[in-house]
């Protein structure tokens, strides 16, 4: 029995030597270490509650508020945002990757589940509405749509492509690859491509000034077009795939598609691509401000206004330090967008399935 006690006391004692390490460690926490576990265990606390309520009122068939997304989406920020600046504080708090593939120092991976119930919740918010017009191959159709758009712009075959897959990337980027869904955070931007009304009406004016050039290279496109055209009459245009992709991409990016040539040599990797037309959705002027400037990559955006709706997409969003920045080049700015890079990842194997070499 003698060498149990011993053990035993060993136990007692390791557990005594390990309870004192602990206290002895939440005892050194500099004021700064403190503040920033508390604001993060507040802001954690917050973002399951607002989880908690959100997934109460759906399960009830309760009626939800105006923008009922946009509590789940800052609560979501404050705490990526918490985090980031409770491991500036303590780098000890950097823990093990992800499946978001976030950065560590912005995530805790142990709180995955919370993510995917917010994503969860999302689904059913932005749920289209009952008249929605799907179509069978959304995906195949933002390829083609582009594809025919470029060539009718005078690109060639491979640069057409990239049009295609840049757009497919586009897709994901706005909605995750789901067609015609709503907003919860705005009353504005709906469908496929979360378009407004003006930016819709523009995307069709823009359209038909082209359509000629696009049946002609493409009869068969032209004639999917017009069935979708007779197909949503009388209905909003955003809520029939086909048509607000295809309205979506004349109105921000088809323009643009003529500097695919040149962005392929500056932007070699297909993700930094779709980086960059993402960024013409977010802030259209700077970025083709940039395009023109011939130093892209060093072009520098300091406008408050800008900042403020990079932010609001999720670039230099999170913690105190990005949100701090008061300028940036867009070499910074495409290394912040790591919120998109799964989305655009997925992307690219969808295009690889659809676009078989």
């Amino acid at each position: 029995m003698e060498p149990r006690r011993h053990a035993a006391a060993a136990m007692v004692a390791l557990g005594l030597i390990l309870a004192t390490i602990a206290m002895s460690q939440a005892q050194t926490l500099t004021a700064k270490q403190s503040e920033a576990l508390a604001t993060y265990n507040r802001a954690l606390g917050d973002f399951k509650a607002i989880l908690a309520e959100r997934r109460k009122q759906i399960d009830a068939k309760q009626p939800l508020p105006n923008l009922p997304g946009q509590a789940l989406y800052l609560a979501r920020v404050a705490v990526i945002s918490s985090y980031k600046d409770l491991t500036d504080a303590m780098p000890s708090r950097i823990g093990r990757p992800n499946k978001f593939e976030i950065p560590p120092a912005y995530f805790d991976a142990d709180i995955e589940p919370l993510i995917d119930e917010y994503a969860g919740l999302f689904d059913i918010m932005e749920a289209p509405p009952a008249g929605a017009q799907n179509s069978p191959t959304p995906f195949k159709d933002v390829v083609d749509l582009a594809v025919a758009i470029a060539r009718a712009k005078g690109l060639a075959p491979p640069h057409a492509a990239a049009a295609g897959r840049i757009s497919l990337g586009l897709f994901f980027a706005e909605t995750n690859g789901k067609q015609n869904v709503r907003n919860g955070r705005s009353n504005t931007y709906m469908g496929s491509f979360q378009t407004g009304p003006s930016e819709d009406r523009n995307g069709r004016r823009k359209w038909e000034a082209i359509k000629g050039e696009v049946a002609a290279i493409d009869p068969g496109l032209g004639a999917r077009d017009d069935k979708e055209e007779a197909r949503a009459r009388g209905t909003d245009h955003r809520f029939n795939h086909w048509t607000n992709v295809r309205d979506g991409l004349m109105n921000a990016h088809a323009d643009l598609f003529r500097e695919i040539p040149g962005i392929v040599k500056t932007l070699p990797d297909p993700i930094d691509q779709m980086k960059l037309f993402e960024l013409i959705q977010i802030v259209p002027t700077p970025t083709r401000s940039a395009l023109k400037s011939g130093d892209l990559l060093n072009y520098r955006v300091s406008s408050p206004t800008i900042m403020k709706h990079l932010r609001n997409n999720s670039i230099f969003a999170f913690g105190q330090a990005d949100r701090a920045r008061t300028s940036a080049s867009f070499r910074e700015i495409m290394g912040a967008m790591w919120l998109f890079n799964r989305k655009f990842e997925k992307a690219m194997t969808k295009y690889a399935e659809i676009r078989p070499r």
